[in-house]
């Protein structure tokens, strides 16, 4: 076999001893399917919440994760924050009287600052239904 599988050779005999081989491509296959390496990063679940515009956090069992700020008061945005999947409405909290500002329940995977408490990129995301959070006796309330 050569490289991840891409080329496999074989030998065949031409006599009944086998001294005399010949060395023949048995297959030539292609790798595009093969899992890609999984994204880099950690997972960290919890509290997904936008407060004000231009704010956005994780609230985990960890830390209050920025991940955008108003104006990048607290530092550089996160890189890739449109990976952050569009929530459910029925499964966000408005906290602002209707001008969509509240809070969620999902899992981001992320790259982080820890000791800034940030985040610097967002490398993907999932929602989790709001009982998921609040069922976490580790996560502070939002």
């Amino acid at each position: 076999m050569f490289g991840d599988g891409e080329i496999w050779i074989n030998g065949i005999c031409n006599d009944n001893t086998c001294k005399n081989v010949d060395i023949k491509v048995a297959t030539i296959q292609s790798t595009a399917n093969l899992a890609a390496p999984a994204p880099s990063g950690e997972v960290r679940c919890g509290w997904i919440e936008n407060p004000t515009p231009g704010d956005l956090f994780l609230i985990d069992k960890d830390a209050t994760w920025t991940i955008t700020s108003q104006g990048q008061a607290e530092g550089p945005d996160a890189a890739g924050v449109d990976n952050i999947p569009d929530g459910d409405p029925k499964q966000f909290v408005d906290t602002s009287r209707g001008t969509g500002h509240g809070y969620s329940c999902g899992c981001l995977t992320v790259e982080t600052n820890a000791k800034d408490q940030r985040i610097t990129k967002v490398v993907s995301g999932k929602n989790l239904p709001l009982a998921k959070c609040r069922a976490d006796k580790a996560l502070p309330k939002p």
